[in-house]
């Protein structure tokens, strides 16, 4: 993947270490190398990368700008050799004996006891029913107090309706007794 360049940037070479092989770029700025990269991180600071002024590194880079360029660092052998020689060897599988199991692995802990976690829940979950019967329960009630109190109220409607009209009976009785009485 190449970088746009334009030919009247100064093209400059960098290099950074991948695996076993070294990239090279020519790009105009660091930013531009990183780019070419692919990378997210700023390899310069981190003094991973670096600037190469050697006319032999920077001749096939600077021959394709924004490529990378990939070069082995040496042969397998070469790297094979410059692999640090006070590394500890691995014992053959056979060599090593076992140990026995308790040695060396520490007896598991036991699990947690779930029966607190269970009876905790149980009784939410009980209280939860008992409030929803005691709701359920006080709904009951409100609507037969509702009822009750629409049928009073129809009778007691019914009642004033019977008293007034007995009412309005005696006074229109008294009112003609009284007619009758002035002459």
């Amino acid at each position: 993947m190449g970088v746009q360049l334009t030919r009247a940037a100064k093209l400059k070479v960098y290099r950074t270490p991948i695996g076993f092989h070294d990239t090279y770029v020519a790009a105009p700025s660091q930013k531009a190398a990183l780019a070419a990269w692919g990378s997210e991180h700023d390899l310069f600071a981190r003094g991973v990368a670096e600037r190469v002024e050697d006319p032999e590194l920077t001749r096939e880079p600077l021959a394709r700008p924004g490529e990378v360029i990939r070069r082995s660092r040496g042969t397998t052998a070469e790297q094979i050799a410059a692999l640090p020689a006070d590394r500890p060897k691995r014992a053959p599988r056979a060599a090593v004996e076992p140990s026995p199991p308790s040695a060396t692995k520490p007896k598991p802990k036991p699990k947690p006891d779930r029966a607190p976690r269970d009876a905790a829940r149980a009784a939410l979950d009980a209280a939860a029913a008992r409030h929803r019967r005691e709701i359920d329960a006080l709904a009951a009630r409100e609507a037969a107090l509702a009822r009750e109190r629409r049928e009073t109220e129809r009778r007691q409607a019914a009642e004033l309706a019977k008293l007034r009209d007995e009412a309005e009976r005696a006074q229109a009785t008294y009112d003609a007794a009284m007619r009758r009485w002035r002459g």
